[in-house]
């Protein structure tokens, strides 16, 4: 896949949250989008993913040699973000069965194999109400990262994750990350951006 940003900026109001972004991103490629609190990371991601248009400049895809409007990318796109929220009545199976309807998932990955990556088989028939925060962002991070997607979108993934959580997350990235493109926005994290090649400020784009 390649996403080519041309002079692209997104403003709220009379506010530019970044503007004058000329990049071209390609499969393989995993790249942090870094900045402090409030700074724009998340509007960048929501901006390459099709949730949000440029208020200037353009935004192309491209795929297996074809171009893909912006009314169908959110077919090739997983993100895990704090702003998304999970269906908390569902059990994890429940929401498994509920997005794979949605997107392939890669590997062939069933409902069983996706819970034993999640290991939390002890509460695999609670609902997601009754989890806590750190056991909820695995199961975003977990069908963001195991979807069938050329764009995988991380906002802040080791938000609320213990030692052992992030040890799991980098892991299970590790595994799935080959030819797709990874943009992980973080508050300069290491735990976040250690598979990042490269990495992009939005405070670079403020003007």
């Amino acid at each position: 896949m390649q996403i080519t940003l041309n002079t692209a900026g997104r403003r709220f109001n009379k506010e530019w949250i970044f503007r004058g972004l000329s990049r071209t991103f390609n499969s393989g490629e995993s790249i942090g989008i870094i900045g402090g609190n409030g700074s724009g990371k998340s509007t960048m991601l929501q901006v390459v993913s099709g949730f949000l248009i440029p208020s200037e400049g353009s935004i192309t895809y491209n795929h297996e040699t074809k171009q893909i409007d912006n009314e169908t990318i959110y077919r090739y796109v997983s993100m895990a973000s704090p702003f998304l929220e999970l269906y908390e009545e569902y059990t994890a199976s429940e929401l498994f069965a509920f997005h794979s309807a949605l997107k392939p998932m890669r590997d062939k990955i069933d409902a069983a194999l996706f819970l034993e990556t999640l290991q939390l088989e002890n509460i695999r028939n609670k609902a997601l109400k009754n989890y806590s925060s750190g056991m909820k962002q695995r199961v975003k991070l977990a069908l963001a990262i195991l979807s069938d997607t050329p764009l995988l979108l991380l906002d802040e993934p080791c938000s609320n994750l213990d030692k052992k959580a992030i040890s799991w997350y980098q892991s299970l990235l590790l595994a799935h990350s080959e030819n797709r493109i990874v943009l992980v926005s973080s508050n300069s994290d290491e735990n976040e951006l250690f598979n990042c090649t490269e990495r992009l400020s939005v405070e670079d784009y403020k003007r």
